[in-house]
């Protein structure tokens, strides 16, 4: 932890469950606490995110519909934008490993576009995602690179979640 001349503290090593809660920025960034994971956050906000998609609409199948699920999809991008963006300034840095955010949206709209599918079929896309989202093939480094912020953040997942769409796209095809 470190403060800035201006009286800001930074958290640039580990966010603890205190940061977090100091800011619904932080709590929604950092996946409601998985992005605290003190190893592979970025799987745990993945985990996160293919469970609570899967309970929420096997217990609520009528609230939680396709179309629901592509509102709160395109709502939790563009707040994602903002709650991202305010954290990684907080942390010191822009897309700090904790902000998981990110893949949680991403992962939902893989679901969302997949399911109904299987146990093994949502085990692939789980880790062909967390292989896109990890090695980054362009351009979602690029991507990285160019926007930055908040949008950055949210957006090269998106590109990581489109590349697992379409392996499956070209895999069914086959």
């Amino acid at each position: 932890m470190t403060t800035l001349e201006s009286g800001q503290t930074v958290y640039v090593d580990k966010p603890t469950s205190r940061f977090m809660l100091s800011h619904p920025a932080h709590i929604l960034a950092q996946g409601f606490g998985s992005g605290l994971s003190p190893f592979m956050p970025g799987t745990f906000g993945t985990l996160f995110a293919w469970l609570s998609f899967v309970m929420l609409t096997a217990r609520w199948p009528e609230v939680f519909t396709q179309a629901t699920w592509a509102i709160i999809i395109a709502v939790g991008f563009v707040i994602g934008i903002w709650a991202c963006d305010k954290t990684g300034r907080d942390l010191g840095i822009a897309d700090h490993g904790s902000m998981v955010w990110d893949e949680i949206i991403a992962f939902w709209l893989v679901l969302l576009l997949l399911l109904p599918a299987d146990r093994g079929t949502q085990i692939w896309a789980f880790l062909w995602f967390r292989f896109f989202d990890m090695v980054k093939p362009s351009p979602i480094r690029e991507f990285e690179r160019y926007f930055k912020g908040g949008f950055g953040v949210m957006w090269d997942d998106i590109i990581a979640a489109f590349y697992t769409l379409l392996l499956f796209a070209i895999w069914r095809s086959i």
